[in-house]
């Protein structure tokens, strides 16, 4: 099992700073199942996954040894 790290909203939509998937699965298909898992996740315009601190794209494969994050949309002033 991977510990993808969670911050901002998408802690806050998973009531945790953790949320655990297996290996082998694709970037999109990471976001296909938290928007299935935690329907709120549909509503974040853009969400950003990075795979050992570099961000990712929806074809790249999450390996068991990755270090997984999201990173939602941030909002400031």
């Amino acid at each position: 099992m991977i510990k993808v790290k969670l911050f901002g909203i998408a802690k806050e939509i998973v009531s945790s700073s953790f949320y655990e998937i297996d290996g082998g699965i694709t970037v999109g298909d990471l976001k296909v199942k938290l928007s299935n898992d935690f329907p709120s996740f549909s509503d974040l315009r853009s969400f950003l996954v990075a795979i050992n601190d570099e961000y990712a794209y929806d074809e790249e494969v999450i390996k068991e040894s990755d270090e997984v994050a999201i990173i939602p949309p941030v909002s400031g002033g």
